[in-house]
């Protein structure tokens, strides 16, 4: 009777981990992909939109122009200006303005489709013609004579955006920037590699601090489950005895949070840097001055792929078989506790510890394998070694605490 409960608990955890999982990733996918993943619209004609009202600057301003109609449009091409007129706004005055140059070739938009939308990618003229700060007007001429248009503004990057691209951004990128250039081909892949190699190296000995400052954590976790069950009505005295058992174990639990939070902005800085750095003429706010007239280009192909685009059918499972790896690896002395009280004769009960950790087993990898079918292929290489470096690195964690 008691297994059968336990089956039924169990089920219903994992139905309530999927759900909690699939409101994530739709959250997710609105967050960071709106154009594609949006609310079905009600509107009818021709709409022109940003993707995002204010953009900060150096980034790319990107617009969605949607055909409601039941005919498909037609538009010039206006290459090497933008596909849509730009105009700089300040209160009354709307000054048109006009490209001098584009920082990558200029792709014309000449047709959208009916029933279908395009995006209006503005990068290539976001140092000749979006360089200022402050509110812009997109206007696109129809074929019928009308024009529409839509308004977003570009602000300037605060105290914290300037000191994270000073110390993080761009030393990553300029060394890639560095290894790129020594490696015969300039193969962008073999740099990503020994860059996020590099960097793993760097934060070996955080890292490898904080996960046996966990691994510490999950072996005392009985004896502070015991405590909660003993004193859950006197939270003073739990919390006393608590910390006799952290004291008495030398366990810190905050020393396991303390390299996380220190190797996590590196890591996001590398993250950025493979998404967006790729193109280094769309970089060049980024850039230092000896790298600034680069005689070579990066070579994107890397292993059959295009590195600058997304590669759904290969980088997404295979991210989420290692990242399921990883968590397994992360959760093993957990697991073994529990089949260890079951041979013993005792049901573990079902707690937020447990869910948290089924969450993250199976949750996890999901949303990782989610994200690379949009991320370009670039992100997916460094993602699945630094994710191979992380299981290394846990299993010689899980040996020396066995």
């Amino acid at each position: 009777m008691a297994d059968k409960r336990n089956r039924f608990l169990e089920l219903l955890q994992f139905v309530a981990i999927f759900l909690v999982l699939y409101i994530l990733v739709q959250f997710g996918l609105r967050q960071f992909f709106p154009s594609q993943f949006g609310s079905a619209s009600t509107q009818t004609g021709v709409v022109l939109l940003p993707q995002a009202a204010s953009v900060k600057g150096d980034h790319s301003a990107l617009l969605t122009l949607e055909n409601f109609t039941k005919e498909n449009l037609v538009l010039p091409d206006r290459c090497p200006q933008p596909p849509v007129a730009i105009a700089f706004v300040e209160g009354e005055n709307v000054t048109p303005l006009t490209s001098t140059g584009t920082a990558v070739p200029c792709v014309p938009i000449t047709s959208v489709k009916a029933g279908e939308k395009v995006t209006i990618d503005l990068s290539p003229w976001k140092y000749s013609v979006l360089g200022r700060i402050g509110a812009y007007r997109a206007t696109i001429s129809l074929p019928d004579g009308q024009a529409i248009s839509t308004d977003f503004s570009i602000y300037g990057p605060g105290p914290f955006t300037r000191l994270f691209r000073a110390f993080i951004t761009k030393p990553l990128l300029n060394l890639l920037i560095f290894i790129t250039s020594i490696i015969p081909g300039h193969s962008l892949g073999l740099s990503i590699i020994v860059l996020t190699i590099l960097v793993k190296l760097l934060l070996y000995l955080p890292t490898q601090k904080g996960l046996e400052s966990q691994k510490k954590l999950q072996a005392i976790q009985p004896k502070l489950d015991a405590l909660k069950a003993q004193y859950k009505d006197d939270p003073k005295r739990m919390q006393e005895e608590t910390m006799k058992i952290w004291k008495e174990h030398k366990v810190n639990p905050f020393q396991s949070c303390l390299p996380t939070l220190i190797q996590l902005p590196i890591l996001i800085g590398l993250f950025f840097v493979i998404r967006d750095g790729s193109s280094l003429e769309l970089s060049r706010h980024l850039i230092y001055p000896v790298y600034q007239q680069l005689t070579w280009s990066f070579q994107t192909s890397f292993l059959g792929f295009d590195l600058l685009q997304p590669s759904v059918y290969v980088f997404p499972p295979l991210l989420v078989v290692l990242q399921f790896l990883q968590m397994k690896l992360a959760f093993a002395s957990a697991k073994k506790k529990a089949e260890e009280k079951r041979k013993e004769g005792e049901q573990p009960k079902p707690d937020t510890a447990a869910m948290q950790q089924k969450m993250m087993l199976y949750g996890l990898p999901l949303m990782i394998g989610f994200f690379a079918i949009k991320f370009p292929a670039a992100v997916s290489l460094y993602w699945g070694v630094s994710t191979l470096f992380a299981i290394a690195q846990q299993f010689v964690v899980n040996r020396r605490t066995a």
